[in-house]
Order: C-alpha cells, then sequence, then structure tokens
C-alpha cells in the first residue's frame, strides 16, 4: 500500500531529523575527570575566562566570538595588547556581557541563566572555589553543565586533551586536530634534540611577573613555565621548593642556586598596577622601554652577586604563554637562548608567526620577548 504524506508533515518531518543530525546527545569526559552528557555542538557558550578566546581563535577564526554569549571580564586587563587587536577585528566583542570570576566569588548565576548557555567553559583552577560557594550545584539545577578545561595548571598534560575537548563540543575536532599536530611538532624540535644531545643543563630562575610587585619572588614549581624550562634543557631552581604549579621563593634561597639564567614574565598591566615595574612584552611591544625595565629588575636584592647577571643571560618573555594553547613557542625560544649551539636553525618567532598565519584570525606583530644578552 502507498502511504501518501502530505507536504506539511514532509516538511516538519525534514526539520526534525535535520535537527537531529545538527544537535544530538554526546558524553565527553573534561579534564577534572567528570562525565557530561549534553546537545552538541554548542551553540551558546559562556567561558569562564576572557581568555578561553586564545583556543577559539584557533578552531573558529573566521567567528570566535560567534557562540560566546557571555565571558569572564579579564581578557582587556590581563592582555590589553591582543584585547585590542581583536577588538579592532570583531568589533560587536564590546558587546558581550560580562562576569565576575568564580575564584572571587562574584559570578551572577541568575545572569549566566538568563543568556541561556548551552555550556560553561571553566579553568580547572576555577573547580574548588566553584563548589565551595555552590555554583555547580546551582548551574546544574537550571540544567547548565559545566565543562572544565586546563590551559594553565598543567598544560603540557592537559592542553592537548582540553583542545580536542572544546573541539567535541564545537564541532570543530578536525581544526583542533590540525593544531594539535602542528603543536606537538614544534614541540618535538626542542624535545628530540635534547634528549639525543643531553646537554649539561644551566640552572634556570623564572621570575613570575617580576615587577607586578614588590615582593620578590613568585615563580612556579613543577609545572607550566617550570616545565617548560625542563623541556628546553634547563634546571628549574623552584624544583624541589616550589611543589605545586605556582608558589614563591625568597631572596635567599635564588642567591643560593646562583642561577646562569633569569627569565621573567611579562605583560601590559596597567589596569593592575599602573605604572608599575613590569615588563611590558607582548604584540607590538615598545622594545626599549621593555629592555629598560628588565635592566632595572636586575638591581633587587635576589639578584646580587648571581651568574645570570653578570653573563647578561637575563631574558623577558609574554607571561600568557603560561596560560594559552601557544606553550610550545616559549619552549622553542627557553631552548634558544640556554643552548644557542644546539638550536641555530631553530626561529622561534618564525613559529609563533606560522601559528598566527594558519590558526589564528589577527596578524602577527613581533615583541613577544627580550633578552639582555648580546646576540
Amino acid at each position: 500500500m502507498l502511504l501518501r504524506l502530505s507536504l506539511p508533515f514532509v516538511g516538519a518531518l525534514t526539520s526534525l531529523v535535520c535537527a537531529s543530525a545538527i544537535a544530538a546527545p554526546i558524553t565527553v569526559t573534561d579534564i577534572a575527570g567528570r562525565q557530561i552528557t549534553l546537545d552538541a555542538p554548542a551553540e551558546r557558550v559562556i567561558l569562564g575566562e576572557g581568555r578561553q578566546i586564545y583556543l577559539l581563535g584557533m578552531l573558529e577564526p573566521d567567528a570566535p566570538l560567534a557562540h560566546v554569549v557571555g565571558w569572564r571580564e579579564d581578557f582587556s586587563q590581563a592582555d590589553p595588547d591582543n584585547y585590542q587587536r581583536y577588538l579592532e577585528r570583531f568589533p560587536e566583542m564590546a558587546s558581550i556581557p560580562t562576569f565576575g570570576g568564580f575564584k572571587d566569588g562574584t559570578f551572577d548565576v541568575e545572569q549566566a541563566a538568563s543568556l541561556n548557555p548551552d555550556l560553561i567553559l571553566m579553568n580547572i583552577e576555577a573547580k574548588a572555589a566553584t563548589e565551595d560557594a555552590a555554583y555547580d550545584d546551582k548551574l546544574a539545577e537550571l540544567d547548565i553543565p559545566i565543562v572544565y578545561v586546563d590551559f594553565r595548571e598543567d598544560p603540557i598534560e592537559n592542553t592537548i586533551p582540553s583542545m580536542r575537548l572544546i573541539g567535541q563540543l564545537m564541532n570543530d575536532e578536525a581544526a583542533a586536530e590540525e593544531f594539535i599536530t602542528f603543536a606537538e611538532a614544534q614541540l618535538a624540535r626542542v624535545t628530540e634534540v635534547i634528549e639525543q644531545a643531553n646537554p649539561e643543563r644551566p640552572r634556570v630562575f623564572v621570575d613570575r611577573a617580576g615587577g607586578y610587585s614588590d615582593e620578590c619572588c613568585m615563580s612556579f614549581g613543577p609545572a607550566n613555565f617550570g616545565e617548560y624550562v625542563t623541556l628546553a634543557g634547563g634546571t628549574n631552581i623552584a624544583d624541589g621548593i616550589i611543589p605545586a604549579s605556582f608558589g614563591n621563593l625568597n631572596p635567599e634561597q635564588i642567591i643560593a642556586a646562583n642561577p646562569q639564567h633569569v627569565v621573567v614574565t611579562g605583560g601590559s598591566w596597567d589596569a593592575y598596577v599602573p605604572g608599575g615595574d613590569w615588563v611590558g612584552v607582548g604584540p607590538g611591544a615598545d622594545q626599549a622601554q621593555a629592555r629598560e625595565k628588565l635592566q632595572a629588575l636586575t638591581t633587587r636584592t635576589a639578584m646580587t652577586g648571581v651568574d645570570a647577571v653578570e653573563t647578561g643571560n637575563v631574558h623577558a618573555i609574554w607571561h600568557q604563554f603560561y596560560n594559552s594553547p601557544y606553550y610550545f613557542v616559549a619552549v622553542q625560544q627557553l631552548a634558544k637562548w640556554f643552548h644557542p649551539e644546539l638550536f641555530e636553525d631553530l626561529d622561534p618567532e618564525a613559529t609563533l608567526e606560522e601559528l598566527h598565519d594558519r590558526f589564528l584570525p589577527i596578524d602577527y606583530q613581533p615583541g613577544y620577548w627580550i633578552t639582555l644578552h648580546d646576540e
């Protein structure tokens, strides 16, 4: 028997089938090890940190903000140089609703709910504060899932799975895999050489946000820039002193360790510390001013008599390499400083330029690092 269907019924059925193909439930495991089931691809996303635009910019460079319905107010403050460049390219960015942070207790659940998000992307370091304030329970009651990613606490371990996870959620898996292939190949250009040559490892002090405050000195433990140092063929003097990703060294510990290289992480932080002693490296940075401020940091008590100051092996590098998928560029530049004889043919600036050309919606501008060493 031939079944005749009316055109309205066929149209409704077609729409239903298409909708099912577009959005279907998937179950993913986030960086916190939690299983989350939600409809994908996600169309409406809240970024728990504005700097997560670094990853969306790579996955969806033509329209990285197309699915962002709200974000934490930090991008314009922590990285104003890149914020301005994204704003020029995507002026609609200025109208995205902003939130306070989960960690400082200023997140507004009702405001978030009013935006009808499919999910909230949250950095793993905010998990404890999120649970302490019961934000997770409140959002679960509203059927708004939190998905944890990580580019800061342990970027070497978690950046790649975080990119894959977001690729799944946003239907950008092909773009994620293309970037991952590039990132792994660029990191291997350092790690394979270090493994084969097994060079003597210089002692390295990473001065986290040096000059940001009068306190000296913030640094890194075994992860993040601490691990970048290890991968680049150096020895992090904070190993065995700072047990977690982040912590502090006192001047006496630094002087006793006598680092052969000092690496200061820097950025433009007038929003936090107007006119501070921080070293303003980043896209389009004033290199002469950055060099002058870096030189001034060598007069601190913690730098008294250390080898790095005597030899000029004092460097500054963009702080946000600690919190972005671009970690491999930092590893390359560190390796170039620590072992120039092994990496004569390695050009980290060319790597960063290729990253922009192939994956990012903004053009490359130099200025991401500087050194006092006469090259």
